[in-house]
């Protein structure tokens, strides 16, 4: 057996890991708002699904609300980066409030694709996570015409008026293997199943999946940084285990890390969910460190360089207060 000493425990960093362009224009956003206008700046939903984040600019003056219906009239509303339905920009607008929509730009990219083919005519399968705000966000675009598909369990229940007229769009945080099995199953049931015209699953969340693929051969144990409600952090959880990973585990922060998923240990994989701030990790590592893995490798597998211009509306403000 391998002698468990400092020289041989080891811990593998993913690289991309973290925060991404949709999450640091999201959380920038309501940081430059609290700055420009002052508090309280009233948040739908959270703002990323990170309970440290939002703890963070609760204590700025952020406050977090579940509905529009919460917020006082003519207040500041900022729309979360998961994006929110037609309905919901309606019923800000009869409230009067000033809305700052944080919508990531891919989730954007998805509403826009549903629209069309909802103005086409065509049946839409939405692969994706029954409750998720994204999901709910997307399917209020074209109620009529857009229907649920729970993963792969949910394949065998979907009706089409049509099944030469019908497309699938999913979901930007979900597993890209299991979605391609879902879109594969789909297919089996309607082969002239059209697919959108760009992946919708963002580039971020295949990059960290990619990148834990490439720490979980390795590591017998992977750690995942990353809140519960976090739908991308928890894939990563899932991709860790069928890419090799012995035990992985879903942690908010290094407190929840336990002495006993250490032990027989040699090589511990990190990697952390998309909304999910880098200080974070440095408390697992710093946590591994004190049990023996000081010896950390950072491996990278995909150059990420995306970045996202803040919303139009906070720009143009920001823009109004420099003149």
């Amino acid at each position: 057996m391998t002698s468990e000493t400092s020289e041989t425990r080891r811990v593998l960093v993913a690289k991309p890991r973290g925060y991404c362009a949709g999450v640091d224009r999201a959380v920038q956003t309501v940081e430059k708002a609290l700055d420009l206008y002052g508090a309280p700046v009233y948040v739908r939903k959270q703002i990323v699904h990170n309970t440290h984040v939002v703890q963070t600019l609760e204590k700025r003056g952020a406050i977090f609300v579940d509905e529009t219906e919460e917020v006082p009239e003519g207040a500041i509303v900022v729309f979360s980066a998961h994006g929110v339905a037609p309905a919901v920009h309606e019923q800000a607008s009869r409230r009067a409030l000033k809305t700052i929509d944080a919508t990531c730009p891919l989730v954007t990219k998805v509403h826009n694709e549903a629209k069309r083919f909802a103005a086409a005519d065509y049946d839409i399968l939405l692969i994706g996570h029954e409750g998720h705000e994204e999901v709910e966000g997307t399917a209020g675009e074209a109620p009529a015409h857009i229907q649920l598909v729970d993963g792969i369990g949910g394949v065998a229940g979907v009706q089409v008026r049509d099944p030469e007229r019908v497309v699938w769009l999913s979901q930007t945080t979900l597993s890209v293997d299991e979605t391609t099995e879902t879109v594969s199953r789909l297919r089996e049931r309607f082969p002239n199943l059209i697919d959108p015209p760009s992946d919708d699953i963002c580039y971020a969340t295949q990059n960290r999946q990619t990148a834990v693929k490439e720490i979980a051969r390795e590591a017998q144990l992977v750690i995942v940084v990353g809140s519960t409600n976090s739908s991308n952090s928890k894939r990563l959880v899932e991709v860790a285990k069928d890419a090799g990973a012995d035990a992985s585990y879903l942690v908010d922060d290094a407190s929840f890390v336990r002495d006993e998923w250490l032990d027989g240990v040699t090589t511990v994989g990190v990697t952390s969910g998309a909304s999910v701030p880098e200080e974070l990790v440095e408390g697992v590592l710093a946590r591994l460190a004190s049990h023996g893995f000081a010896d950390v490798h950072e491996v990278e597998s995909v150059p990420e360089s995306v970045r996202f211009a803040l919303p139009h509306e906070l720009r143009r403000d920001l823009r109004t207060t420099t003149a």
